[in-house]
C-alpha cells in the first residue's frame, strides 16, 4: 500500500514538473513570436498592417535570401510551430509521462519525457523546414506582400480549397483520430528505452503533421505573422485534436474553405 501511494505521489509530482517545463516553451515561443522573431517588428505591428500596403498601391521587393536570414526564417517557422502545436500535443505528452514513471516503478528503464517531447517537435521542424523553402519560393516570384500574405488570389483561392478539401480524406481522418486518443496509440505503440522515445516521439509528430500541416499552410493566405490567423488556427487544433466529436468540425471547417475558396475563384473569372 505504501508503495502504491509513493508511485502516486511520484506521478503527481513529475505530471506537474512536465506541465510547468511544458508551459515554460510554450511562454518562451509565444514571446517570440510576439516580438515578431526577428523581422524587424513586433506581429501585433504586423498584424495591424495587414493590407495597409497594398491599398497604398506600394510594391514590395523581395528580400535577399542569404543564409542568415533563410537560418532566421526557419526558427521563425518552427518556434511558431511549437506555440501553434505543443497544447493539443500536451495530453498525449504527459501521458507518455505518466506511462514512463509507471515502467521505472516496476523496474524498466527510465527514459525522459524531453526525448519524447524533443522527436515530436523535431518532426515539426522538418515541415518548418518545407514552410521555410515554400515562402522563399513564392516571395521570390513576387507573390508575398509585405503583410506576408499571398497576392495572388488564384494561389490563396487554391489554398483554401486545398486545405478544405484535405479534412474530408480518410489520411486526415485517421491521423486525427490518433491525436485524440492517445492512451490507445501508447498502448498500442509503446517501445522501451531511449531509441523507443525518439521513435514514439517521430512517430507521433509524424501523425500530427498528417493532421494539420495543409492547415498550417493557411498562414501564407492570412498572412504569417498574423496573430489572428496564429491564434485562430492554434486554437482550432487543440479543440479538433482534444474533443471526441471534434469530426463535425473538420466537416463544418471544410464546408467554409471550400466556399470560400470557391468565392474567390469565382470573383476572379468575374473579373
Amino acid at each position: 500500500m505504501r508503495m502504491d501511494s509513493a508511485v502516486e505521489g511520484a506521478l503527481r509530482r513529475d505530471r506537474w514538473i512536465m506541465l510547468g517545463m511544458l508551459l515554460a516553451v510554450l511562454a518562451a515561443s509565444w514571446a517570440y513570436v510576439l516580438s515578431g522573431a526577428g523581422m524587424g517588428m513586433s506581429a501585433i505591428e504586423m498584424t495591424g498592417m495587414s493590407g495597409m500596403e497594398a491599398m497604398a498601391g506600394m510594391a514590395m521587393t523581395p528580400m535577399a535570401w542569404s543564409p542568415g536570414h533563410a537560418v532566421m526564417m526557419f526558427f521563425m517557422w518552427w518556434i511558431m510551430m511549437v506555440a501553434m502545436m505543443l497544447p493539443g500535443a500536451t495530453p498525449m505528452i504527459l501521458l507518455f509521462a505518466a506511462v514512463n514513471r509507471r515502467q521505472r516503478a516496476q523496474g524498466n528503464p527510465f527514459v525522459p519525457t524531453t526525448l519524447f517531447t524533443a522527436s515530436y517537435l523535431i518532426a515539426w521542424a522538418g515541415f518548418s523546414l518545407a514552410a521555410t523553402a515554400a515562402h522563399w519560393g513564392l516571395e521570390s516570384g513576387g507573390l508575398i506582400g509585405p503583410d506576408m500574405a499571398v497576392t495572388s488570389q488564384l494561389v490563396g483561392a487554391g489554398l483554401l480549397i486545398a486545405a478544405g478539401l484535405y479534412q474530408l480524406i480518410p489520411l486526415k481522418r485517421a491521423c486525427v483520430r490518433h491525436c485524440r486518443f492517445p492512451a490507445a496509440w501508447l498502448a498500442e505503440h509503446w517501445r522501451p528505452g531511449r531509441r523507443g522515445a525518439v521513435v514514439m516521439g517521430l512517430h507521433h509528430g509524424a501523425y500530427c503533421l498528417g493532421c494539420c500541416w495543409v492547415l498550417m499552410l493557411l498562414l501564407f493566405f492570412g498572412g504569417v505573422m498574423n496573430l489572428y490567423w496564429i491564434a485562430g488556427l492554434a486554437l482550432y487544433v487543440l479543440v479538433e485534436k482534444t474533443v471526441p466529436a471534434g469530426h463535425w468540425l473538420d466537416y463544418g471547417l471544410a464546408g467554409v474553405l471550400v466556399a470560400a475558396g470557391s468565392w474567390l475563384l469565382i470573383a476572379l473569372v468575374a473579373v
